[in-house]
């Protein structure tokens, strides 16, 4: 896995800045819905690593939904890293100081410790498939034999795709062709390969899910 980090953070909307915090229109709209799924999935006092933070406003939403949890977030833009750690100063102690990662990076998850869970929210469809690699990777050396990996966001499902996830695909190879909405078959069969299989699949708003995959036993 080659693949640079980008220079600036990747996103596909104009976010507003106050400080260090960034803000993004769509966390804003989907960030209370994740954290309200996401917390029915998590065990007490999960320990939980989140991939490709973004701005740290999901982080914030999911701890205040679940005070129980301690969260660690990674970013491998220093302009979003910032934003995380601005926003982590609401969270009480629950939100770990935001690392430095790249998962399209070999070695990513060396030394980091064990999780519960690992989230990760939007990234694989902007970014190279390099990147769904190695979030798979390295959650089997971070998880726990009973830890679960969530993603977050859309995906195809053949002929049951959204037609708006279609047309997203298409402007997403547009701006970059390594990008791109990704199959779930291809997905399942990734995570099958690094030895997980997927245990629940959840309908979000929007045309998205939220999709689990655990340890084969």
């Amino acid at each position: 896995m080659t693949d640079s980090p980008p220079t600036q953070p990747i996103a596909l909307e104009a976010r507003a800045q106050t400080g260090d915090r960034l803000s993004s229109p769509s966390a804003g709209r989907n960030k209370a819905v994740i954290a309200q799924t996401l917390s029915g999935l998590l065990p007490e006092r999960a320990r939980v690593i989140e991939i490709a933070s973004g701005t740290g406003e999901h982080a914030l939403a999911c701890v205040a939904q679940r005070l129980d949890l301690s969260w660690t977030p990674s970013e491998p833009n220093p302009q979003s890293r910032a934003s995380v750690d601005a926003w982590a100063q609401d969270a009480g102690g629950r939100i770990a100081p935001c690392l430095d990662l790249d998962v399209t990076q070999a070695g990513w998850s060396t030394g980091l410790g064990s999780f519960d869970a690992l989230f990760c929210a939007n990234m694989i469809h902007i970014a190279p498939w390099s990147a769904a690699v190695g979030v798979f990777d390295g959650a089997q050396t971070l998880l726990t034999p009973a830890g679960h990996l969530h993603l977050y966001g859309p995906f195809q499902d053949g002929e049951a795709t959204a037609p708006s996830n279609l047309s997203f695909d298409a402007d997403l190879k547009r701006r970059d062709p390594r990008w791109g909405v990704r199959a779930l078959s291809d997905v399942d069969a990734l995570a099958g390969s690094f030895g997980f299989e997927r245990v629940s699949r959840i309908d979000m708003p929007a045309n998205n899910l939220l999709l689990s995959w655990a340890k084969r036993s």
